[in-house]
């Protein structure tokens, strides 16, 4: 877990400082098969349906990257999800913009606490952070790569039915 949050903290210190990433046009929709192959093992010991739809569109952007923002999101709605829930990954190619949405039937999240759940290190349920892992900066990572890909982020959550999050890059 300590190399985890190292890696974590390293990644947005990058991004922070503007450290220069090798930019490549990069296929959302394959990439998010990916990450949904990477975290069925999760999804499956909790007995979640993970699920993988939408059209091919290709964003330039830093791959290494990219595959963070969308494996943090989905790795979220898989812990903070019931058992037996679902997790869906869309990706949508609209003239010139594309959008990445991942939503999930599970606890949701407090009005309240919308605004906050891209901080660093920021909880909704401390009392349960410990025993779902993580580092607190999943969230954080995505708000500064979607800044780093001049991308906009959309939240919408209620509690005790789940959460949507949509990443939109426009050219």
């Amino acid at each position: 877990r300590l190399v985890t949050l190292i890696g974590d903290i390293i990644r947005l210190s990058q991004l922070d400082e503007g450290v220069e990433m090798p930019k490549e046009n990069v296929e959302l929709l394959s990439l998010a098969g990916e990450v949904a192959e990477d975290l069925r093992p999760a999804a499956d010991k909790r007995s979640l349906t993970i699920s993988v739809d939408g059209q091919t569109a290709v964003v330039f952007g830093v791959r290494r990257l990219l595959y963070e923002m969308l494996y943090n999101l989905c790795d979220n709605a898989i812990k903070y999800n019931h058992e037996g829930g679902y997790v869906k990954a869309t990706v949508v190619n609209n003239n010139n913009c594309i959008k990445f949405t991942v939503s999930d039937n599970g606890i949701g999240i407090p009005a309240e606490d919308l605004s906050r759940v891209f901080e660093r290190f920021y909880c909704v349920d401390k009392s349960h952070s410990r025993e779902k892992g993580g580092t607190g900066l999943g969230l954080s990572i995505v708000k500064h790569g979607a800044a780093f890909h001049n991308a906009k982020i959309d939240i919408d959550s209620t509690l005790g039915e789940g959460t949507m999050i949509t990443l939109t890059f426009c050219k």
